[in-house]
């Protein structure tokens, strides 16, 4: 589609609030070079440059672990994957992975650092529209607030994820005085829902410009808010507001891309299915511009990122890629998967002019648009070689990861040459999705609903799985792909809560959700046991003795913040 983009980048430094100095004499008053004043900020233009400026920070601005793909803290530490590579490079992920992390952790501050910046971002909104000029509406100004009290609410619901109750800053905090008597000694979940609410309120269900978050955006987010908080009256009415009612800023109504592949290609960004999409653009002048979450999670070696041999992270795991074994065209929710045939044939220590011939069961056609594995096309670039695009396979396995990766048809265009590598991309990363929706109303419905309308939801996502089998070029399938949809009524809450939960992993694998939806489950510990006795064994280097418990559903408050304001004031978290 070829709808205006909300830039992000050039107006960066807009998101700091700089005031002159007033002196008695109005010679003296020497506006300084290469910073705004208040008063410039104030006008309608300056209100919305900062509002950008705040958008601008959603996706972490170049810091890996700060972006809302959460591929370390939510798809490695959900057990979707591996940290991949070698495993002397980007070594501070290695003990997040094993849930060996501290507090004083390299990167344990990295989510953290990123959201509150985003944060206070979103607030020298507020501040500067108490002090709007005469030009700015009512009108303008509650859109203006909705949007920034969104993205407020969007930067402290990733910190209540990983950190649990952090310092609570809003824009009537002097940031000069006061920030560092600021406790966390209160629960995010009802600061984040006042604010969803307010920018429910004042949001308009369509926006001029693609990117800016609308009424339908803000009613998900807090329906996702209240399945957190187990709400799920309250999050099963906003769903089904969403999926009865709901457009995107283009005009169609929310829905399933027919083919499951296509959601993951530039040319088709803003499309029915991306309810809030960070906006990303290639070749503008600036990398920052575009997608920098993924530039190191390509195949190693000769692949997408090639020449430069870049980098093989983000592997996925061997008890992830079994979970897509199907029998009679339904998933094994008896966990049997990693046990016997049901094992996924892969070419661990196969080197790639080796013969090879990739598994013959029965798999969900999902795990080949989600999963590079060998003798496999990987998407127009050639068939997936194995071992030749692995770094180091006894360190991270046989896999590489296949979303947002750059298709060869978009070399140039939504793929980016002006940096190190070319794995900067300009497809938006969707940070939620309708089939994300479909689901977490399936599992709202099971609560407090129907067991029959779960199912109808949990059928409409296998549906599009069904018609999104990857063919080779003379037409034929890949593989022996084969789903089916839930025949069967739905009579019981635990199996149901069983087949919505794999489909979860089934249909949103590798995009940063699978640890914090154990998490809110209460299931992490059983989980993590299963993989880590599966994959340590397989990738003893990487895995091996690894453990979780119970104290890392937590990521720890970095050290270094509570040595800044002391301890009194920043409370550790339990374990650490």
């Amino acid at each position: 589609m070829n709808n205006y983009k909300l830039k992000i980048g050039a107006l960066l430094a807009s998101g700091v609030m700089l005031v002159a100095v007033s002196c008695s004499e109005e010679f003296l008053e020497v506006p300084p070079v290469g910073q705004l004043a208040e008063a410039q900020l104030s006008t309608l233009a300056g209100l919305d440059a900062s509002l950008i400026a705040a958008y601008s920070q959603v996706n972490g601005r170049g810091n890996r672990l700060g972006s809302p793909s959460n591929w370390v803290w939510g798809s490695i530490r959900g057990g979707e994957a591996n940290k991949g590579t070698d495993p002397g490079d980007f070594t501070t992920i290695n003990p997040i992975q094993r849930f060996e992390n501290n507090a004083a952790g390299g990167d344990i501050g990295a989510k953290y650092n990123v959201c509150y910046e985003g944060i206070a971002r979103a607030n020298n909104v507020l501040r500067l529209l108490t002090k709007a000029g005469p030009t700015v509406t009512a009108n303008d100004q509650a859109r203006l607030s909705a949007q920034a009290r969104f993205l407020r609410a969007h930067f402290y619901f990733e910190l209540a994820r990983d950190y649990d109750k952090t310092p609570y800053v809003d824009e009537t905090v002097d940031y000069g005085s006061g920030l560092e008597k600021v406790k966390n000694d209160k629960s995010l979940w009802p600061f984040i829902i006042a604010d969803l609410e307010f920018a429910i309120s004042k949001l308009p269900a369509t926006q001029p410009q693609v990117g800016r978050v609308n009424v339908w955006a803000a009613k998900t987010y807090l329906a996702k808010v209240y399945m957190y908080t187990k709400e799920y009256t309250k999050a099963k009415a906003l769903f089904d507001d969403v999926i009865a009612n709901g457009v995107t800023s283009n005009g169609l109504k929310y829905g399933l891309v027919p083919y499951y592949d296509d959601m993951f290609r530039g040319k088709n960004d803003n499309h029915q299915e991306s309810i809030w999409a960070y906006q990303s653009a290639a070749n503008t002048g600036s990398v920052n511009n575009a997608n920098p979450e993924f530039d190191l999670n390509f195949p190693y070696n000769t692949g997408p990122a090639g020449p430069g041999n870049c980098c093989g992270f983000f592997q996925p795991s061997f008890t992830f890629v079994n979970a897509f074994r199907t029998k009679d065209g339904l998933p094994l929710l008896d966990k049997s998967y990693n046990t016997g045939a049901n094992q996924v044939k892969n070419d661990q220590d196969v080197a790639s002019g080796a013969a090879f011939t990739p598994d013959a069961g029965e798999l969900d056609p999902r795990l080949d648009h989600t999963v590079g594995r060998r003798g496999i096309p990987y998407l127009d670039w050639m068939d997936h070689p194995g071992q030749a695009w692995i770094r180091n396979q006894p360190n991270a396995g046989p896999y590489s990861p296949k979303k947002y990766v750059y298709a060869k048809s978009e070399s140039g265009t939504f793929q980016d040459n002006s940096s190190w590598t070319p794995g900067y991309t300009g497809i938006n990363f969707m940070i939620i999705r309708f089939a994300d929706v479909l689901l977490l109303a399936a599992e709202a419905e099971i609560e407090v609903g129907s067991l029959e309308k779960a199912r109808e939801y949990v059928n409409r996502v296998r549906t599009r799985a069904i018609n999104s089998e990857i063919k080779r070029s003379n037409g034929t399938p890949a593989a022996n792909y084969k789903i089916s949809t839930y025949t069967a009524a739905w009579t019981s809450k635990d199996t149901a809560r069983l087949a919505v939960r794999h489909e979860r992993l089934l249909e949103l694998g590798m995009e940063g959700h699978r640890f914090y939806d154990l998490q809110r489950w209460g299931t992490a510990q059983a989980e993590l046991d299963f993989y880590f006795a599966y994959d340590g064994a397989k990738l003893a280097s990487a895995l091996g003795g690894s453990k979780y418990a119970d104290k890392f559903k937590w990521v720890p408050i970095p050290q270094d913040q509570i040595d800044l304001v002391g301890k009194d004031i920043l409370v550790q978290n339990p374990g650490f």
